[in-house]
Parts: structure tokens; sequence; C-alpha cells
């Protein structure tokens, strides 16, 4: 079981050995891994791999073969109603009705549920940064606005969770960046836990706090992102020096390797602090302190095995 709380808070998603089979096929295998609140969650991996069966389980859109999924601590097998109340999602692309504006159709979406007041949407439109264009016809949006106004509706009435399958399809650059930027600022400001899944490594590694890699139905590992060393981890440190040997000596098995004029070793921001302390000691000029971070392509490679991805 990966134990992926943080802070010791409740993750928003658990998924428990959940499995999927149809006929003789074995789709999804045991899946298991925890979702932390206020988080951008990636879920990577080649197309068929499984990404969008498993968003259609969380969703309730098709059922387990066993397992189970909590949401918020609400089972979807068993407490469906209440568990879904906690979602917002996008699987495959947002439905409109085009020859309405999209305020219509956000009017239209939060008649159907109790309590969502005219505010709510002025909100959601500002930030999803549709306010110029909310009273034109969704027919003559570009898919980055559709994608955009899809997300609106899908915020309206505040969900714990945001699932998104494969946002990106379909976008330019410039349309990427934007989603990217908004789906940032739901998990930083909104406190809106945002799972997206996706195949493109390169987004993954700029939108995403952590990813879940997923290969033919099962989970590969689950890797952090962003502040991995900031937030008490370790992380791969490279000490530039004037004499390599002399410091790989005065470490001794510390050392992971030896780069062109400097060495590298796996601490935290005290444990560096205090090799610097050690290095100095020894006589070894120390010239520079950085870490080496690991691209996502890198550390999927490593984990898959060199498997390809897309």
């Amino acid at each position: 079981m990966l134990d992926l709380q943080t802070g010791g808070t409740e993750p928003v998603v658990r998924l428990l050995n959940v499995t999927k089979r149809i006929g003789n096929r074995t789709i999804i295998d045991n899946l298991t891994f925890d979702v932390p609140p206020g988080e951008v969650f990636g879920f990577l991996g080649p197309n068929g791999s499984g990404k969008t069966t498993t968003i259609r389980m969380m969703v309730g859109l098709m059922r387990m073969t066993s397992g189970e999924i909590l949401i918020r601590g609400r089972s979807i097998r068993t407490e469906y109603e209440a568990a879904v109340r906690q979602v917002g999602a996008i699987v495959e692309n947002p439905e409109m009705y085009k020859y309405l504006t999209g305020y219509q159709n956000l009017l239209h979406y939060a008649r159907m549920i109790p309590g969502i007041p005219r505010k709510r949407i002025d909100e959601v439109v500002e930030l999803v940064g549709l306010t110029a264009r909310i009273h034109d016809k969704v027919k003559t949006y570009s898919l980055g606005m559709r994608q955009r106004l899809g997300v609106a509706q899908a915020i309206l009435h505040r969900p714990a969770l945001l699932i998104l399958d494969e946002p990106t399809n379909g976008l330019d650059p410039a349309g990427i960046r934007e989603l990217r930027d908004y789906l940032r600022h739901l998990a930083k400001h909104e406190g809106t836990t945002v799972f997206v899944s996706s195949h493109l490594l390169s987004e993954m590694e700029l939108m995403c706090d952590r990813v879940a890699i997923i290969q033919a139905g099962k989970l590969i590992d689950v890797r952090l992102i962003h502040g991995g060393a900031e937030n008490g981890g370790k992380a791969e440190v490279l000490f530039e020096v004037d004499r390599p040997d002399a410091a790989a000596e005065a470490l001794g098995g510390a050392v992971l390797r030896a780069e062109s004029g400097g060495i590298v070793v796996s601490a935290g921001r005290e444990e560096a602090a205090d090799i610097n302390a050690r290095l100095v000691a020894a006589g070894v000029r120390v010239y520079g302190i950085r870490t080496v971070t690991k691209s996502l392509e890198d550390q999927f490679l490593e984990v898959t095995g060199g498997g390809r991805i897309g």
C-alpha cells in the first residue's frame, strides 16, 4: 500500500486493490494509491494503459470487478450519490450546447444543482478567464475556450475533487499553458484537488505536484514532482569541488557517483549543510552546491525499464 497522505491529512481519493476484467482480459490490475488534498495529481501512462477505464470507475460510469474507491471516505460502490457529490469531472471532451452562450450553459447546469447562486457563476467565469467571451455563443469558442468552460462547469458546485481525462488533447501550446495555469490556481487558491490523466510527459512535469505511473493496467510507481527536498525529502545534490577523489574519500559511502568537477550525494537540506562542513574540514574546496533534478522522462524510463509512452 502506497501511503501518500501528507501532513496527517486524509486523502481525497483512495483506490484499494481496484481491478477490472472484461472476459479473460485484465484491464486494471490491483490498483492501489492515495490522492492527497490540495494537489494537482497526475495519472500518467501510455495510450491504452487503463487511464480512462480507471477514471470511469472513479466517477461510477463503469463498475469495478473488485476493489474499492473512496472519495472523501465515501464508497463509490455503496454510497454513490454521497461520493460523486464531491466530484467535478470532464471525461474525454466537455459537452456543451453550442447554440447557447457560455453563460447560458453554466446557468442551465447550475439549475440542476441546488444552492448555486449567480454569484458563483460569475466567480468561476473569472477564475477560468472567460469574462470577455462568456456571453458569446459556444459555437464561436476555440477548443481551448471550450475546455475552460468545461472546467468552469465542473467546479460550479465547489467539488473537493476535479477529474480531467486527457484535458490537453487538441489544444495548441498557448491553450495548454492557460489550462495548466488555471489548474494550478484551482489547487492553490480554491483548495481543489485536481486529478488529471495524460500521456504527455512534459506537460505532466510542469502541471503536477506528483504523478502515479501506470503501465498495462498496473501501478508502476508514484513520484513527487515538486517540493521533494523542500518538504523534508531527499534529493540528489551535486557538490562542485577542486578534488573529487579527496571529497569521495572524506564522505565514504555517501557518494552516489562522481561527475565532471564534482560528486553527487543523496541529501536533504540539513544533510547538505553537514556534508559541506565535512568537505571543508577535510581541506576540499567547494565551489558550488546544487540539486540535480531528474526530468520526469528520466524517472519514467527508470521505473519502466525504458518502456515507451504515447
